[in-house]
């Protein structure tokens, strides 16, 4: 009985935790999926987006213009990863490990050489604050962050049913019919990298003020949680969400079961030093999940024999 109370007390910061990586693996989706990159620039700009919100803040920034210039931070080291990549030839796969390790020594400068920089509520006019996870009322960081989903995949969705966005699609789905169509396809993968590392950097941003403080490692095993969500939200959800926006939200449903099975895992007293085993047997489960659907569960096409 203690176990269920635990649980659900638990619940509320589970879902929050899972709803700020969900718009994390928001970004993730849009380059593995859309894009066909596996970027890791994640690891680094998840907590570039942190340190540029938090020291802005602390400065005395609107929280908001905080948030926006740390998305378009965020921006730019999707624009470095790109120019690695399309203009210097260098694999996509590389190009995000170099822009994530230079970004490590990047984000201690900004954050004054320190590895963890603290911002209260108490001192600072924050978005959302762990500390009314559990209280109904306007301040509860899961009405925030709601509304936020909701309007992220909404302009999401717009964007790419216009005619750049369907031109970045094109160019994840067959990059060389993309090319052979006029579509300058660099411009595309750069602007696909920027867009996806923007929202990452935003999620680092609402992260930070989430739990009250912004981390130079807080981003470490991001790129694992983003494809853990894609990868739930597609075996989960492909079947009934067909169309782009519900995939994306099936996308931050997916974190939020991620979240969840991880508390319940937690509260079963896991040692907390075996957590990253524990989530990268998870996503291997996930990422496994649809090959063994096919080999096992599937039935053959029988020819018929005229």
């Amino acid at each position: 009985m203690n176990y269920f109370v635990s649980l659900l007390n638990a619940l509320p910061g589970a879902i929050g935790q899972g709803m700020l990586w969900g718009i994390m693996a928001i970004g993730v989706y849009l380059t593995f999926r859309i894009i066909n990159i596996s970027d890791l620039t994640v690891d680094g700009s998840l907590a570039t987006g942190g340190a540029v919100c938090v020291m802005l803040i602390r400065s005395g920034f609107n929280t908001w213009l905080a948030l926006l210039i740390a998305f378009i931070v965020g921006m730019f080291t999707g624009y470095i990863t790109g120019l690695l990549h399309t203009k210097c030839g260098i694999p996509a796969i590389l190009s995000g490990i170099l822009t994530q390790l230079a970004l490590y020594s990047i984000n201690l400068r900004i954050m004054d050489n320190k590895a963890n920089q603290p911002i209260s509520v108490d001192k600072y006019d924050l978005l959302i604050s762990q500390r009314y996870v559990r209280e109904l009322s306007l301040r509860n960081p899961l009405i925030v962050l709601t509304i936020l989903i909701l309007i992220l995949i909404a302009l999401l969705y717009w964007f790419f049913g216009t005619e750049k966005g369907s031109s970045i699609r094109a160019t994840g789905a067959n990059i060389n019919m993309a090319r052979a169509q006029g579509i300058n396809t660099e411009v595309n993968i750069i602007l696909g990298l920027m867009i996806s590392n923007g929202i990452v950097a935003l999620a680092g941003g609402l992260l930070a003020q989430f739990q009250g403080a912004s981390d130079v490692s807080m981003g470490r095993g991001a790129i694992v949680i983003g494809l853990a969500a894609v990868i739930i939200g597609e075996v989960l959800f492909s079947k009934i969400f067909s169309n782009f926006g519900l995939k994306l939200l099936s996308v931050v449903i997916g974190a939020i079961i991620y979240y969840i099975v991880l508390q319940i895992v937690l509260l079963l007293g896991l040692n907390t030093n075996d957590l990253k085993l524990f989530s990268a047997l998870i996503v291997a489960i996930f990422l496994s999940a649809p090959y063994f659907k096919e080999k096992y569960f599937t039935k053959p096409i029988v020819k018929e024999v005229k």
